[in-house]
C-alpha cells in the first residue's frame, strides 16, 4: 500500500507556508495514482 510521511524539525521561527510543497506532493501523487 502506498503511504506518505515526513519527519523534520522546524524552524525556530518557521512560517506557515513552510511545508505548502508537500501538500502539493501529495496530491500530485494521489492524483497521478488514480488515473
Amino acid at each position: 500500500k502506498p503511504f506518505f510521511s515526513t519527519q523534520f524539525h522546524p524552524e525556530a521561527s518557521g512560517g506557515p507556508t513552510d511545508t505548502d510543497y508537500l501538500f502539493d506532493v501529495f496530491i500530485e501523487n494521489i492524483t497521478s495514482r488514480n488515473t
